[in-house]
């Protein structure tokens, strides 16, 4: 039905525990407007500028410093991506919006599955089977539900790339036939926790067209549950020392991996989003202060979704109580060293990170972006305080590799330009026709050369600050927002935009310029122009999601009867010229979810085509867009409440009688006959997604 989210109750208990279904974690009294943290944020600019020096670029300087090349651009569309600065002449006639069971493109494109859940990934790894799966087999295999897509060229190997994807949560009852969600197995578990974290996989240009094989190259892995990572920055201590690993250093495994970004020195940011659901205990926890703060981060102390803890202590609330603090973070991985130890970063916050995207400023500084997607939730940043080694060289790697350990993190407050009397809630445009206003960064931490760390919250350690960031956003008054998703700097730009989901708490009495409708079904996409190594930022509201016949909508201007409807913005991306490409999460106008170009610039800002949609159920994640080439990963397709193997509501991608299986898809312009064209020049391309 319009106007109700097509996200099914099935894909919310098992993405995020069914966390819109339960209390508001965030429950402080900031304000839902930033008038009164800017004082607040003046004060803490002002302590910080004694602990680190800051620069401001206005442009992003990307090193080639990792395995990429400059390469010609083609053209996605009939007349070229773009042109320039996010004018996006796109050229293809949009999708119709649509509810079909098939990934659809449009007239002069195609498509094609790239891999599946279930595929053989590293050697040694069977063929899938669904009647017959086991840990053993999963573990070396595509993991389920692909979110995060990384493609890296490959200098060495003609017309070969290094693929990188996330792969954010499990469903149970759509995995195992006659799954019992109150007595799962021993092997269900296992592997469940085999097919979480992450896969490297090389890829190769088919022949004739522009889809892409999986290779089982040298430098495919895979990364689960049960994979050794370092933990690194100020919160190793007391508060993630546990039983296993008195150091606090040294955790198992990534769990909900979600958005991301890549990095100039040729490695993959992950960010561990819905961690909260795979803790729970039959036992007992009384301490009112961890008692808060598990609550401010949705965890329920009782029995979780999965039973996870009945199989491993490590997810027993009561028997390890530091546990659930090793999750939570930014994670860096090597896709070119599969030996390499991949790296949770503290420095960046604990949160549910949506993103981590990076821009680098003229002089080498490194800003990183992430959201934290959850209603009432915040926007933060981090700013280094090393700079990019220039080069390729190994050692140059080592040192750029420890660029995240070190700098100050920001939360964002957002503050209107209108009087707060026209903003009343109805999304109605205020008298100055814009939803717009300035923003500041508070400093929450600041973390030194040596590894010692500066809290810049009263009453909070460094450490606190690290492993409680939310609780430390809520005290400086952090401006709530609606859904914080994926966050994405423009490389042509540097103008940073941001994907508002929705909220559907949102009151009359909560509303304000940047969050404008109460019962927010829809969500809306922001334009921030940051000073990035600053502390200041003006921002605007690019689109108000929703039916375009509907009053309550905004598409940056541009003539709502020309454009494809929007619902539900999730992650974002650029393709080389810059233009804006935002793909869908649990669209609420009766449709498919699908992958829409976005024009910021120019006489047509505002305008939205759909160029993709994907099946029944699903969620477009990962969105990448080169010259020639798109890649989407199609997550939980046929997703459906009430659907089960016996029963399923999707048989994609393989069609007849088969069971549904995510998987990373590949669209292209028909005539494109592969090669290295179809990276147009992109470091990465817009490598993200939730």
């Amino acid at each position: 039905m319009p106007g109700i989210s097509a996200r099914q109750h099935l894909t919310c208990e098992y993405k995020c525990g069914d966390q819109c279904s339960s209390p508001v974690p965030n429950t402080s009294d900031n304000p839902y407007f930033g008038d009164i943290a800017r004082e607040i944020s003046r004060r803490g600019a002002l302590k910080a500028a004694g602990v680190v020096a800051l620069a401001v670029g206005a442009s992003q300087a990307l090193p080639q410093l990792a395995a990429a090349q400059s390469v010609p651009a083609g053209s996605l569309g009939a007349d070229g991506v773009g042109g320039g600065a996010g004018t996006l002449d796109t050229g293809f006639t949009p999708v119709a919006p649509n509810t079909d069971d098939a990934v659809r493109v449009p007239a002069g494109h195609s498509s094609d599955v790239v891999i599946r859940w279930g595929d053989p990934v590293v050697p040694g790894a069977p063929e899938f089977d669904f009647e017959n799966q086991t840990a053993a087999a999963q573990a070396r295999q595509y993991g389920f539900n692909c979110d995060l897509a990384v493609l890296f060229p490959m200098d060495d190997r003609d017309e070969r790339f290094l693929l990188t994807v996330n792969h954010e949560y499990t469903t149970e009852p759509m995995m195992f036939r006659g799954y019992d969600d109150e007595e799962p197995t021993r092997e269900q578990v296992e592997i469940a926790w085999a097919a979480h974290g992450l896969s490297v996989v090389e890829l190769s240009s088919r022949a004739g067209d522009g889809g892409l094989d999986p290779v089982m190259g040298s430098y495919n892995r895979r990364i689960t549950a049960l994979t050794p990572f370092e933990l690194r920055g100020p919160a190793v201590g007391p508060l993630t020392r546990t039983v296993a690993d008195p150091t606090g250093a040294r955790v198992l495994g990534t769990l909900n991996n979600c958005a991301g970004g890549h990095t100039p020195w040729g490695t993959v940011l992950s960010g561990e989003e819905n961690f909260n659901q795979y803790f729970g205990t039959a036992g007992s926890v009384t301490d009112p202060d961890r008692l808060a703060a598990l609550k401010r981060y949705g965890i329920t102390v009782g029995e979780s979704g999965r039973k996870w803890e009945r199989f491993d202590n490590r997810f027993d609330l009561a028997a390890e109580p530091n546990e659930v603090n090793r999750f939570g973070y930014v994670v860096e991985v090597d896709p070119w060293d599969p030996d390499s130890t991949p790296v949770k970063h503290s420095a960046l916050g604990r949160f549910k990170h949506e993103g981590g995207t990076i821009h680098v400023t003229a002089d080498g500084t490194v800003v990183a972006y992430s959201g934290d997607d959850e209603r009432f939730d915040y926007l933060y940043k981090f700013v280094s305080s090393r700079k990019i080694v220039p080069g390729r060289t190994a050692a140059a790697r080592r040192e750029n590799m420890r660029i995240l350990d070190e700098g100050t993190l920001y939360v964002a407050t957002f503050t209107g330009n209108s009087p707060a009397s026209e903003i009343d809630g109805s999304g109605a445009l205020p008298s100055d026709g814009a939803f717009d206003g300035t923003g500041t960064w508070i400093p929450l931490m600041t973390v030194g050369a040596d590894g010692g760390a500066v809290s810049h919250v009263e009453g909070m350690s460094p450490e606190q600050v690290a492993v409680h960031t939310r609780m430390a956003g809520d005290a400086v008054g952090a401006t709530k927002m609606d859904r914080p998703e994926d966050v994405e700097p423009n490389p042509t730009t540097g103008k940073v935009y941001m994907a508002l989901t929705n909220n559907t708490r949102r009151t009359v009495e909560q509303v304000n310029e940047p969050n404008p409708r109460h019962d927010n079904k829809h969500g809306q996409v922001v334009e921030i122009t940051d000073d990035h190594a600053g502390t200041t930022f003006g921002w605007n509201l690019l689109l108000v999601c929703g039916d375009p016949a509907a009053a309550d909508t905004y598409y940056g201007g541009f003539d709502k009867s020309k454009v494809s409807p929007i619902s539900c913005p999730d992650n974002v991306a650029f393709d080389p010229t810059g233009g804006l490409w935002v793909s869908t999460d649990g669209n609420a106008l009766g449709f498919n979810d699908g992958l829409y170009s976005v024009a910021t610039e120019g006489p047509n800002r505002g305008e939205t085509k759909l160029f993709l949609t994907v099946p029944v159920g699903a969620e477009t994640c990962g969105p990448l867009v080169f010259a020639d080439r798109a890649i989407v990963n199609v997550q939980h397709p046929g997703e459906k409440d009430g659907a089960t193997p016996e029963n399923p509501a999707s048989h994609w991608p393989d069609g007849g009688t088969s069971q549904p299986r995510p998987s990373t898809v590949v669209a292209w312009k028909d005539g494109f006959r592969g090669g290295s064209g179809s990276l147009g020049g992109s470091l990465g391309g817009g490598s993200l997604g939730s």
